[in-house]
């Protein structure tokens, strides 16, 4: 529903400004939330946890029935029935161009939920981190939150299709070249030079997610909220599979997750250009 009330309010470059800046608040959550967690459980017990849910939600609903106003204006809001939501179904699926860049987000997103489900083994046990787990891992973050800034400034000058196309194929390049190098040290590189791929990585991740839910959604205005709805669940899906997938390749090496990164954003590269055909 977030997704789609942006999408009320605005379209293509703008939304894609607006999605950047989200992104940038957003990524204070994987910054933040290691150490808040270990900071809950030094001082009380595990159910504080659910707690601290409980007073974010009450305190998250009272300011959006406060703050948010309605952004679907009157005349443009239908009656609402079954038929109505399968027939913005089909039109979400049958656009070529929402439909190729929800498949491009899912395997942009694929790869990022690829390295969730690998960074711990990857820090705490192979390079043996401990507690700094947290701490390494907020540190990539800011990689993602930097890129969000730097992209809501980029994308009103070249756009959010140049931008995308480029940090794809970076990623790409950058997998291919890192993943040699890592084979050629066993699948265990110094970790100065993991730290420095996974935030180059995650400098263009910062790029394409707020690009990719803008372009996905451009096509979209008439069936935002729908089309959303499309958008987040085919991306979810396709990139807890692919995550999952990844995850599970882990074999006490780095080179299932640089592997995946390459190969995820190889094969959106080829998504996107089908998509792009769409577009003059």
């Amino acid at each position: 529903m977030t997704l789609a009330l942006i999408r009320d309010r605005f379209a293509g470059r703008a939304m894609a400004r607006i999605m950047s800046f989200i992104m940038a608040v957003f990524i204070l959550v994987p910054v933040l939330a290691p150490a808040i967690g270990q900071g809950i459980l030094l001082f009380a017990g595990w159910e504080m946890i659910f707690w601290l849910f409980v007073g974010l939600a009450t305190a998250s609903v009272a300011w959006f029935s406060l703050r948010q106003p309605e952004t679907l204006p009157v005349e443009l809001r239908t009656p609402w029935s079954l038929a109505r939501v399968g027939s913005a179904v089909l039109q979400t699926f049958r656009n070529r161009a929402a439909f190729g860049y929800m498949i491009t987000a899912g395997f942009v997103f694929g790869g990022f939920v690829g390295y969730l489900n690998s960074a711990q083994q990857i820090f705490q046990e192979q390079y043996a981190l401990g507690v700094m787990f947290p701490v390494t891992f907020g540190i990539l973050s800011l990689g993602i939150g930097a890129a969000s800034v730097v992209n809501a400034r980029l994308v009103m000058r070249f756009g959010m299709r140049f931008l995308t196309m480029r940090a794809l194929v970076a990623v790409t390049l950058l997998s291919i070249a890192y993943f040699l190098g890592a084979a050629l040290a066993a699948g265990h590189p110094p970790l100065w030079s993991l730290m420095a791929y996974c935030m180059a990585v995650f400098f263009c991740m910062g790029l394409l997610f707020g690009n990719l839910n803008a372009l996905a959604m451009e096509p979209l205005g008439h069936v935002a909220g729908v089309g959303a709805a499309m958008v987040g669940s085919l991306t979810t899906l396709m990139s807890a599979v692919l995550g999952t997938a990844i995850g599970q390749a882990y074999d006490g090496t780095v080179l299932p997750l640089v592997g995946g990164f390459g190969l995820c954003c190889g094969v959106a590269i080829v998504t996107m250009r089908w998509a792009d055909r769409h577009h003059p």
